[in-house]
């Protein structure tokens, strides 16, 4: 007998810790979680700002961790920057307001390619996640950039350009409540990205609590990296 998707429901999947080792000589800890069979893409995860509570096992990662695997056959990667601490431990390093998280940043995205050996990567970026994103994230091997109630409060102008100029694909979901930059605003500051596809998210929050918050996060995420494997079941 089926029973609803819930916050709690946790789905197969091949679980794994791993310690990152940044050209700046710390170690952060992370976890993939991995499709048991038919992979389709992989997720790299950069979650919101430590000092606000933010980590690698955030709600929303944790529960793509928990899920997206099974259902769409999507490789989770997830970790702590440096100074970060979730139950899976405490990344060495302090907390470096976005600019030390460079060492960070390329860490993470050398053991997706060098050490997992994926092939299609997308960098999803969540609040303070979204900025380090913006900044470090350029190494050509990504395929893109998803970004979640992105603040661009750290971000320069010298950024946007950058990505204009490079012509990935890079999607932003805005709510249409968030605390820092709301969809018309985003508009405005995200102008300069040709190619860039916003997404007002009516009715949500910055921190996107709930389970409809959560399911619309993880369907646009897998319609950008795994489209084949929607719609996301709603039971197990």
């Amino acid at each position: 007998m089926s029973e609803p998707i819930r916050p709690s429901t946790i789905l197969p999947a091949i679980r794994t810790p791993f310690t990152l080792q940044t050209a700046d000589g710390q170690s952060l800890i992370g976890e993939v979680s991995a499709p048991i069979d038919n992979p389709t893409a992989a997720i790299l995860c950069f979650h919101p700002n430590p000092t606000g509570g933010g980590m690698m096992d955030s709600h929303i990662y944790k529960k793509a961790a928990y899920r997206l695997p099974a259902m769409a056959g999507i490789t989770v990667v997830r970790f702590n920057t440096r100074g970060t601490t979730s139950d899976a431990g405490t990344s060495s390093g302090t907390y470096g307001d976005g600019v030390s998280e460079k060492f960070d940043v390329q860490a993470s995205i050398d053991y997706c390619f060098d050490t997992l050996k994926l092939t299609k990567v997308w960098i999803v970026g969540w609040s303070f996640g979204t900025e380090i994103a913006l900044a470090h994230a350029r190494d050509p091997r990504i395929a893109g950039l998803i970004l979640l109630s992105p603040p661009l409060q750290k971000v320069s102008e010298s950024d946007l350009l950058f990505w204009a100029s490079d012509g990935r694909p890079i999607t932003a979901l805005v709510p249409e409540h968030d605390d820092y930059l709301k969809p018309a605003e985003a508009r405005e500051r995200f102008a300069v990205i040709p190619q860039i596809d916003l997404i007002a998210v009516d009715g949500a929050k910055h921190l996107w609590v709930g389970e409809p918050s959560v399911n619309r996060v993880l369907t646009e995420i897998t319609k950008i990296v795994a489209p084949d494997r929607l719609p996301l079941p709603v039971e197990i």
